[in-house]
């Protein structure tokens, strides 16, 4: 496969610099390959700087970063949104100790006590943003709560449902409760697996599918999970289909969705289901909680974590109703008002413009 060719672009043209210095494909990385693209049909001209991105993507060179001593035209200076620690630390050499005219933006998604070093590069930030009011609870500093959103033209529901699941090599005539993410420890993986043994021999019309990828560190926990399946006799019944990039495609495959992290900082993968119309069971992680509905809107359940018990209770209660095409509607609609990416780029772009 040809590698794209990367996109540069003239720093003077530029307001927003995006700095991914983490090589690593992560959530933090996932989040700016998604958001730049929204933040650029708004008119906030956005650059990324790092390596580890998409080509067609603006990118700076940081040999030109010497021309961020001079600001764009009409302009102050520019915004430099750090999402990491090792990018709020160069953000300060170039405004503190080079002089350059930056606002200094930080995201947090942390939900524990930070480090005194995290602390000292937060101190030092113009604006802050908490991905959650989990995450705010954290902080020490003023802070503004942003919520991630996700591309709800990407993430929608298949018009026709049994050629979706064809379309991925599954049968038509099942129904799928789907597990999204990386394989390991920390995502739930096995409380996922164990579920499903015990459920699915209940309900012969139901299969489970495991998508994601388990990294080196973590094969061996992926292959005891599959020597577990096969040892349920469930190897035709529980799935472990990869990593897959057209990963919205297996949404619209599925009837159900669980999200059984043991830990999670903010968790995208709920929100990608219900905006499929497809209801969720989610841990009491991240922000789980407060991406499911309230009120009047039945997107699922939300439980404690670790608890395989309240997994598979909750589990077997959805199976029920989870194709209620009431319930697809409303985890669509829930996502479609309160979780679009247009309004996180609407409200950064808002708080770049912020005085200071």
């Amino acid at each position: 496969m040809v590698k794209a060719k990367t996109t540069y672009v003239d720093p003077a043209g530029v307001h927003v610099i995006a700095p991914n210095f983490k090589v690593r494909l992560s959530g933090v990385t996932s989040t700016i390959i998604q958001l730049v693209p929204v933040q650029n049909r708004f008119g906030q001209k956005v650059a990324v700087l790092g390596p580890g991105l998409p080509g067609d993507l603006p990118h700076l060179r940081f040999r030109d970063l010497w021309k961020l001593w001079r600001p764009p035209e009409g302009q102050e200076g520019r915004v430099w949104h750090a999402r990491r620690n090792i990018e709020m630390l160069p953000g300060i050499i170039l405004r503190d100790l080079l002089r350059m005219p930056l606002k200094l933006v930080f995201t947090s998604a942390s939900q524990r006590r930070h480090s005194r070093w995290t602390k000292f590069l937060v101190r030092q930030m113009d604006a802050v943003i908490a991905t959650s009011a989990k995450t705010c609870a954290y902080l020490e500093v003023p802070n503004t709560v942003i919520m991630h959103g996700i591309d709800c033209e990407k993430f929608k529901p298949a018009e026709d449902k049994d050629a979706a699941k064809r379309a991925c090599g599954l049968d038509p005539t099942q129904r799928y409760i789907g597990c999204f993410g990386r394989i390991r420890h920390q995502k739930g993986t096995d409380l996922f697996v164990d579920a499903m043994i015990s459920l699915l021999p209940k309900h012969p019309g139901w299969s489970a599918i495991v998508a994601g990828r388990a990294t080196p560190k973590h094969i061996a926990f992926e292959d005891e999970l599959k020597a577990k399946v096969d040892a349920a006799g469930l190897g035709g019944r529980i799935l472990f289909v990869g990593e897959h990039k057209n990963i919205a495609d297996w949404y619209r495959t599925l009837d159900l969705f669980v999200a059984p992290q043991r830990w999670e900082g903010f968790g995208l993968t709920p929100l990608e289901a219900m905006a499929t119309g497809v209801p969720v069971v989610a841990t009491d992680v991240g922000a789980f909680k407060e991406l499911m509905a309230a009120g009047q809107r039945q997107t699922g359940r939300v439980i404690a974590r670790n608890d395989l018990p309240a997994m598979l209770e909750a589990t077997t209660d959805m199976v029920a109703s989870a194709t209620d095409p009431l319930i697809a509607a409303d985890c669509r609609d829930h996502v479609f008002e309160n979780f679009r990416i247009e309004t996180e780029a609407s409200r950064l772009g808002a708080l770049y413009a912020r005085p200071d």
